[in-house]
């Protein structure tokens, strides 16, 4: 510890200045950056700072303006819930919102409407959901879904889409019994977005490769950004993200279950993409898997799993009429 010296006379003594103390001192205040108001400037330094190559800019997704009228082709829904939980068979909603689209040749070609509406539900919405969410008692509070009004708007639709479909589907139907008579695909899982150089499938996620950021959490700017992705081309290709997911739900699929496997196969089932069930949903307490090639997978579960090649394996054909449903 550094000591004062003795000083004669008594005087006072005083730590000598520290140079560097009086620099930084005296070093002047930035000055507020003010940015232009005009977006072509804007975007002028966006690019800049783009062609360094030492910047990735990410652009605010701007929502694609509603233009109503007839279309020649078909018409689609995306929908998102906001809901008071995670719990599909007891968790209500909060808020609903959807887009509805013309699309022809797998293409969106317009934008035909949009619905939202805020729910109250039974009880306060935990805090952690507001959190999460943003909304609040104060933003629910008298509200309700008109049901015969959400019915109307999704009457016409030919495939509804949501980027948890798993999720959003049973939610849906619980809620509203008449989205059982209704297509699905799912925007996050039916699209192999790691073939196509994407490692994830977060929301947020794609529209950042894609050079976009969006307000998440919200049931309509969530729409908008499902929206976005499906209309641009896959990374690499002149696909569009509509044409892959429309692909994957024309298709079905089917799922098997190995009712009764040994227990000391579990891993190599788990490895080979089956599913634990727990039997509390009144379907088997069992693994299961969903394949497009029923007969490859029958013949892989007689073989090297029961070796039985006369064994009877449960299994059922999946479209996009009850894919992601309870009814599976």
């Amino acid at each position: 510890m550094y000591k004062s010296p003795n000083l004669p006379f008594g005087l006072p003594w005083r730590q000598p200045a520290n140079p560097l103390v009086e620099v930084a001192t005296q070093v002047p205040s930035q000055p507020e950056i003010v940015p232009p108001e005009d977006t072509e400037t804007l975007e002028t330094m966006a690019r800049v700072l783009e062609v360094t190559g030492n910047y990735k800019i990410l652009r605010r997704l701007v929502p694609r303006s509603v233009e109503p009228r007839p279309t020649a082709g078909r018409i689609g829904l995306i929908i998102d819930l906001e809901t008071t939980g995670l719990d599909t068979t007891r968790n209500e909603v909060m808020e609903i919102a959807a887009i509805k689209f013309g699309y022809a040749d797998d293409r969106i070609t317009s934008i035909i409407g949009t619905f939202q509406g805020f729910q109250q539900p039974s009880a306060p919405i935990d805090p952690a959901i507001t959190a999460l969410t943003g909304i609040t008692d104060a933003m629910v509070e008298g509200h309700h879904i008109d049901s015969a009004s959400l019915e109307q708007f999704v009457s016409d639709t030919h495939i509804i889409i949501a980027h948890n479909a798993g999720f959003d589907r049973k939610v849906a139907e619980r809620h509203w019994p008449f989205f059982a008579n209704c297509h699905w695909a799912c925007s996050a899982t039916g699209i192999d977005w790691k073939a196509h150089g994407l490692s994830g499938a977060r929301l947020a996620y794609l529209l950042s490769e894609y050079g976009l950021f969006h307000d998440a959490h919200r049931a309509l700017d969530d729409c908008r950004a499902v929206l976005e992705i499906l209309a641009l081309d896959l990374p690499g290709t002149e696909l569009s993200g509509l044409a892959a997911l429309l692909d994957r739900a024309r298709r079905p699929q089917h799922r098997v279950w190995a009712d009764g496997a040994p227990f000391a196969l579990k891993d190599t089932l788990k490895q080979r993409g089956y599913r634990w069930n727990d039997g509390t949903d009144g379907r088997p307490k069992a693994w299961y898997v969903d394949v497009d090639a029923v007969d490859a997978e029958l013949d892989y579960l007689r073989k090297e799993i029961y070796r039985r090649d006369d064994l009877d394996i449960a299994w059922r054909t999946i479209t996009s009429l009850d894919r992601f449903s309870t009814r599976i």
